[in-house]
């Protein structure tokens, strides 16, 4: 189970003034599954208007409803073996997203297997959090117990010219339980449960 104090602990710094996001990549792919265009940039060099958008529809996935709309799955040994999803993610996070071979590849399996009646973006937000020491009394620490470096992705229909709308579907990795980096589980977002994209899983390799 996801316990939502750890949630809200990553979605309070989600704010221009508190962000530590390294970096943001994604790929834009028309309705037919189609690549049309890819970006990979530092995410402190994006305009502060667009930073406040992006922070937005990041936080979309973490701020959700625990336990209903996030739901945490583990990485079985089977599944993070050479060649795994588990083995990309985990690469594509060691670099910050920097290796946009990597990138690449990931965006490749999300198209191929991902499937919607509309124009869509595939998102992609790294983040170091230094994460504060609690004292006895949960009271917090100014040194930092560990350093949380996590991606956030988020797949969102355009509404307009290259403009996302609100996430369908994404998830959060690794998972961030009892305040501290879970690297064999992660945290799967759906918008709709009733009509779940079921097909995230698959893309993550957590079917079967």
């Amino acid at each position: 189970m996801i316990n939502r104090e750890d949630m809200l602990e990553l979605t309070r710094r989600m704010t221009l003034s508190r962000t530590s996001f390294t970096r943001i990549a994604g790929c834009y792919v028309d309705r037919d599954g189609d690549f049309d265009g890819s970006f990979n940039t530092n995410f402190l060099k994006l305009s502060a208007a667009e930073r406040t958008k992006k922070l937005k529809l990041a936080k979309e996935i973490p701020f959700s409803p625990t336990n209903v709309n996030l739901k945490k799955y583990e990485f079985t040994q089977r599944m993070r073996k050479p060649g795994s999803m588990w083995q990309l993610l985990m690469a594509m996070n060691e670099c910050g997203l920097k290796n946009d071979a990597l990138m690449d590849t990931f965006y490749d399996v999300v198209m191929e297997k991902y499937r919607t009646s509309s124009d869509y973006t595939i998102l992609v937000f790294h983040d170091r959090y230094d994460i504060p020491a609690k004292a006895s009394d949960n009271e917090r620490l100014w040194e930092s117990e560990e350093v949380f470096e996590y991606m956030i992705c988020a797949i969102c229909p355009l509404t307009g010219e290259y403009e996302p709308g609100k996430p369908e579907c994404g998830f959060l990795f690794p998972a961030f339980t009892d305040r501290s980096g879970d690297l064999n589980h992660i945290a799967v977002f759906q918008a709709d449960t009733g009509r779940p994209h079921d097909e995230i899983l698959e893309v993550l390799g957590l079917m079967g």
